[in-house]
């Protein structure tokens, strides 16, 4: 699992789960239903073979590239980031010093600070004890150091990550350049594509899976449609009336094709994986579909659900 993490480069996280978190669906996808949730957490949390930042998890190694990425000042965005840290200075020093005294903590643990007023705010509630910390963070100053749920744990940055060498920003960035590109094998580069002499060119095994939508093999949606003619948004934030395909839909992945997309909520109550939509494209094979059955099988039996129920199927698998 570590090695499969190396490899991707990354792992995404995201807090919406129609069917399980972001980063255990890209690991699903490779293991199946023998994935384990809890050794992703154990390496994160307990050998400390990973790390969580900025909502992605990396290898550990990767600290002294990222370590210059939070010292960072070269885009408007850590500019910003700087000047409001700088305008909330004595609420940021309140923060420091409660995790230096009681750390680790949720952020409901650190109660309110005396000279910060509460005011509605969208994302971050009227506290924005979460925006604090989530700009701490970004900046090196606190860690996350654990979940409790979907809620992360908190401690100052300095007793959680090792202590390393200082890596220049410039080559922090190639750093990760190379990662990315390596990991990818092929990639899409003002409208070329080009291939990293390292990719890895084995005939591809004949496995059928499901990706989710954060998965490193669809992420560049670009790549996706110029390498499989396989054109896939995200529609999470498009009117229900408007949605193509649906809210989470997941590609099909059969050996080495993009064949379909499938469109499943795992419904916790009922103890079913509900399949809202299946969709092949043109080209799909007409036998996939006991591979595909079987896959959204493995899926159930992965989440703990005792059944699939499945929709209409489009002609190809009919």
């Amino acid at each position: 699992m570590l090695e499969t993490v190396r490899r991707l480069a990354f792992l995404q996280l995201d807090p919406i789960s129609t069917v399980a978190p972001a980063q255990h669906l890209v690991m699903w996808s490779r293991f199946g239903s023998s994935y384990d949730p809890a050794e992703l957490d154990r390496l994160l949390w307990k050998t400390r073979k990973l790390v969580e930042w900025n909502a992605y998890v990396y290898p550990i190694e990767d600290v002294p590239y990222l370590k210059a990425l939070m010292r960072r000042r070269d885009r408007a965005l850590d500019r910003r980031i700087i000047a409001w840290l700088k305008e909330h200075a004595a609420f940021r020093r309140y923060v420091l010093r409660e995790l230096d005294r009681r750390g680790p903590l949720l952020s409901r643990e650190i109660e309110d600070h005396a000279g910060h007023r509460r005011e509605a705010h969208r994302w971050w509630g009227e506290r924005k004890m979460g925006l604090m910390l989530g700009l701490l963070n970004a900046r090196g100053d606190v860690a996350v150091v654990g979940r409790q749920g979907k809620q992360r744990i908190w401690d100052l940055a300095e007793r959680w990550y090792p202590e390393t060498e200082k890596v220049p920003l410039a080559a922090a960035k190639q750093h990760f350049v190379e990662r990315r590109r390596r990991a990818l094998g092929v990639w899409l580069e003002k409208g070329r594509l080009h291939v990293h002499p390292g990719a890895d060119d084995r005939p591809v095994p004949r496995r059928t899976t499901l990706l989710g939508p954060f998965d490193r093999l669809i992420h560049d949606r670009d790549r996706a449609e110029r390498l499989w003619d396989f054109f896939y948004r995200i529609e999470i934030y498009v009117p229900a009336a408007k949605r193509e395909y649906g809210y989470y839909v997941l590609p099909i992945l059969h050996g080495d094709r993009l064949i379909g997309r499938v469109d499943p909520l795992h419904d916790k109550k009922a103890g079913v994986l509900r399949v809202n939509a299946v969709y092949a494209q043109p080209d799909a094979p007409p036998e996939a579909w006991p591979e595909i059955e079987a896959a959204l099988g493995d899926m159930a039996q992965w989440v703990g659900a005792a059944k699939v129920a499945l929709p209409p199927l489009p002609k190809p698998w009919r």
